[in-house]
């Protein structure tokens, strides 16, 4: 693939290169969820020491791309690819030390460096296509990003056979993604990579973030606050603290710019992306499981996953067919998630299911490269600063709003179903802790390890079902009333969830068509160059 529009000679070579990176991490992503049960077993930890294991590979991330993008046009993007590569091996070395009582720490150490190696990773090869490619950037960012899919895909493959069927040692499984990390270092090796343009043209760190603003820092300052209160278990005040100073740093650099109001939009937006996406990514396994099976919840998954991979290599085809601009597509992708969501949250049959996460996951296809692609189109001042703490915004509103948002409502719909349907049952399996979510009201839902072992028997009698030549269907009669309650309501507690889920894009699609009132208003979408400033 040659673009002849090109600003680099080996610009194919580092788009490749870049591709391979993302697809490391994806694979890496990708073997971790599948060994947090191994782990668990192994070392005895609680659901929520696993938690507090995952929950570090959020942070590591978001501290990656975002100290990434901050320094990337100063120091330039090879020493931000040689650390990456570096944590890679780091972590993996770190994780498989792993035992005895330093355990716990290892392994959360280890999580932490390999997201902050990913983050890195994108920190450099978001800007770097962005610049290789500044007349098709929307194409590029998503072949670029159909890596992640496709590592997600290879990853839940890996732990299907090696972990599933053969029962491979977690160790083994873990050093695969390292196969693909030497890959993206070799195509790495040697290469000169360009400056973004904002660097080209000698703009300083102050300059980069004036866009950006106070109104920009307020969603990151924001999303921090939650971090540190929630996650880290800061008290309130010093989380408040912590926050301020960073928005009054960002504040005294910019000297007191607000920034763009558009660009605070679009980082509002890619929260919302990130809770929709990333959250629901988190989510849809588990629910679809419950609603079948959970071989067939991983069916799904890949499913929806392989379709992400083969359309991210078509969105010029589809803008330049279509005659849409990016924000024209964002806006049909955004209605299309909505009704695939909706759609989803109304099966009944595993063949409705494909058909309706395939819409979804057309829809959520384009999301995430594309907005990084507007927001490099419309604001090159920025450098690699903006796109890049557009990354962390999403994905912290994934780990803080988006997946425990949908674990609320599940908990609080399944609960009140329960409740309202068999309070005897309700009162038996609800669980002690109570469901928290920002400002909505405390729920209780369903006790997860009594609704474990109601599955257990579920799951049992319908594997002796279909031994005998029955219809597995009927295993449900084998639960007691309580029981086939408690299973109903956790139902109806899933589809609930996909309904509300289903605002998020519903939400973004409206701010899209604003979007494009008010690019036609200017004359219509164009690439912004510095020089026309």
């Amino acid at each position: 693939m040659q673009d002849a529009n090109a600003t680099a000679p080996n610009a194919s070579r580092l788009l490749w290169a870049g591709f391979v990176a993302i697809l490391a991490t994806g694979i890496g992503f990708s073997i971790r969820g599948g060994i947090l049960d191994n782990w668990s077993a192994e070392f005895g930890f609680t659901g929520a020491q696993i938690g507090e294991i995952t929950g570090s590979g959020l942070t590591g991330f978001c501290f990656g791309i975002i100290i990434g993008g901050v320094i990337a046009d100063r120091i330039g993007y090879g020493k931000l690819v040689i650390a990456a590569f570096l944590m890679h091996f780091l972590s993996a070395v770190v994780t498989l030390l792993a035992g005895g009582e330093s355990a716990y720490s290892m392994l959360y150490w280890g999580m932490f460096l390999f997201a902050f190696a990913n983050g890195t990773l994108e920190a450099v090869a978001n800007p770097l296509v962005a610049t290789l490619f500044p007349h098709r950037r929307t194409h590029y960012l998503n072949i670029l990003h159909a890596s992640w899919p496709l590592g997600l895909v290879l990853g839940a493959a890996i732990g299907w056979v090696l972990d599933d069927l053969y029962h491979v040692h977690w160790k083994i499984q873990l050093t695969l993604f390292l196969v693909a990390t030497v890959g993206y270092g070799a195509m790495f090796l040697g290469q000169h990579m360009p400056k973004s343009e904002a660097s080209a043209k000698g703009m300083k760190l102050a300059d980069m973030f004036h866009d950006v603003g106070l109104l920009g820092a307020l969603v990151i300052c924001y999303l921090l606050f939650l971090f540190f209160s929630g996650a880290v278990g800061l008290p309130t005040g010093v989380s408040y603290a912590i926050a301020g100073a960073l928005l009054l740093a960002v504040g005294f650099v910019t000297k007191w710019s607000l920034g763009s109001l558009v660009l605070f939009v679009l980082f509002v937006t890619h929260a919302l992306v990130g809770a929709v996406e990333l959250g629901t990514d988190g989510w849809i396994q588990n629910i679809t499981g419950n609603l079948f099976s959970s071989e067939q919840g991983k069916f799904l998954f890949i499913w929806t996953s392989l379709i992400m991979f083969g359309l991210r290599f078509c969105a010029h085809w589809i803008e330049r067919t279509l005659k849409l601009s990016p924000v024209g597509l964002l806006c049909c992708c955004a209605a299309l998630a909505c009704a695939g969501l909706y759609l989803s949250s109304t099966i009944e049959t595993f063949a409705m299911a494909i058909i309706a996460l395939a819409i979804y996951a057309v829809g959520k296809t384009f999301f995430w490269p594309t907005m990084l692609a507007v927001a490099s189109d419309r604001f090159p001042r920025t450098g690699a600063v903006a796109i890049s703490i557009m990354g962390g915004i999403g994905m912290m509103s994934g780990g803080l709003l988006g997946g425990p948002g949908l674990g609320y409502a599940k908990d609080r719909f399944a609960g009140e179903e329960l409740q309202a349907k068999n309070p005897a049952a309700y009162a038996e399996y609800k669980a002690e802790t109570a469901s928290k979510f920002t400002i909505f009201e405390e729920a209780h839902g369903i006790d997860g390890k009594q609704f474990g072992a109601i599955t257990e028997k579920l799951n049992a009698a319908r594997a002796d079902l279909a031994e005998a030549g029955q219809d597995p269907a009927g295993a449900i009669d084998k639960l007691t009333p309580a029981e086939r309650a408690v299973y109903e309501a956790s139902i109806v507690g899933d589809r609930r969830t996909l309904r509300a889920d289903a605002w998020i894009p519903g939400t973004m699609a409206v701010i899209y068509l604003l979007l494009l009132v008010y690019f036609r208003s200017k004359g219509g979408y164009r690439v912004v160059k510095i020089e026309g400033d």
